[in-house]
């Protein structure tokens, strides 16, 4: 639930569809609690809830093994692609799965409906169907909607300024756009190396990091080696409206992330008719087919060789566009996440 996350961002449009439908929907940060007591004793309180829903299956979902409501379940993307490689970590997972068994099981019984789990690729529900559980005919596949909005009076100039680009050829630069919160999942620090040699032998191309700082320890680490490296620049985190039009401004945007269960951000570029250069992981791959939708890259010396293709093939630049907008208006539309939500929780109300 940190500002500006993915995770937030996703939430707060799930609250806005259970609320549309009638219901009270409150957001809280599984960070708050330190164990599925306090969550329980939450939940019991007058008056009392009459469900929840968990984003992360470890991180939020272990805070429902307590709980006596129905209950739904978001795979975020890190449970299944990193989480269940930790013994502890999937153990507690799978106890919060049994716990909503019931989804997992036909049944005649009324509280077979009385929870479900959803993930936002076919890739993510498969990979749960191997690492945790037997059966998924409740796990349901729904994409995260998209919608963009842009500020109308970012200045991007003063944005590069402030980002500490310093340059009289404004309009000439290539500015690559890395949109990640500073968290060590999200790698920020990747591309930087190979990127920097790249820049110093074309200093139009440049480098600029934007998200919200989410461990200190890794801002400080990456606040220092911006600092000494050319051509890479750390931005300050912006609304979503003015990231929206920065991303709108930019050459491409980046990814480089060690695991993802459904970028945002890479969506978000898809419908800003921005291309996308995504590491090549299975959570990138579901949404970005290479040479189609976006670009994808396995090393920082491939990332080089792909950005270098967008900047010489015009016609490879139009099309990646041209299919991203056409991909993300077809998979990604908000009334089929909508409705999907809204049913979902009106299980949980009705049970």
């Amino acid at each position: 639930m940190s500002p500006k996350t993915g995770n937030h961002t996703t939430a707060e449009r799930i609250r806005s569809y259970i609320e549309s439908a009638g219901h009270t929907c409150e957001l809280r940060d599984a960070g708050q609690f330190q164990s599925p007591a306090e969550v329980a004793h939450l939940v019991s309180r007058n008056p009392p809830y009459e469900g929840a829903l968990a984003i992360h299956v470890f991180k939020a979902g272990r805070l429902l093994l307590d709980v006596q409501v129905p209950f739904g379940l978001i795979f975020g993307g890190t449970d299944i692609n990193e989480d269940v490689k930790d013994e502890r970590k999937r153990v507690v997972m799978e106890q919060v799965l049994l716990k909503a068994r019931s989804l997992m099981q036909p049944s005649t019984s009324r509280s077979a409906n009385r929870k479900f789990a959803v993930a936002f690729t076919d890739k993510l529900k498969e990979e749960a169907e191997l690492f945790l559980v037997a059966q998924s005919s409740k796990i349901y596949v729904q994409p995260q909607g998209i919608q963009t909005e842009v500020a109308e009076k970012l200045c991007w100039a003063d944005f590069l300024r402030s980002s500490g680009v310093r340059s009289e050829r404004v309009d000439e630069l290539r500015i690559f756009l890395l949109v990640c919160g500073l968290r060590r999942v999200k790698d920020p620090l990747y591309l930087v190396e190979v990127f920097s040699g790249w820049h110093c032998k074309n200093l139009l191309n440049i480098l600029v990091v934007i998200g919200p700082k989410i461990d200190p320890v890794l801002t400080a680490e990456v606040e220092a080696v911006v600092k000494r490296t050319t051509g890479v620049y750390l931005a300050q985190e912006r609304s979503q409206l003015e990231l929206h039009a920065a991303m709108k401004r930019c050459f491409a945007v980046v990814n480089s992330s060690l695991s993802e269960g459904m970028s945002a951000a890479v969506l978000e570029a898809m419908d800003l008719r921005v291309p996308v250069l995504a590491r090549d992981i299975p959570g990138n791959a579901a949404v970005v087919q290479h040479e189609v939708t976006g670009l994808l890259y396995s090393s920082p010396q491939e990332f080089v060789h792909q950005a270098q293709r967008l900047l010489s093939d015009h016609e490879l630049r139009e099309k990646v566009v041209r299919n991203g907008k056409l991909y993300v208006g077809k998979h990604h539309s908000l009334k089929q996440e909508r409705e999907t939500y809204q049913r979902l929780v009106d299980t949980l109300h009705s049970a």
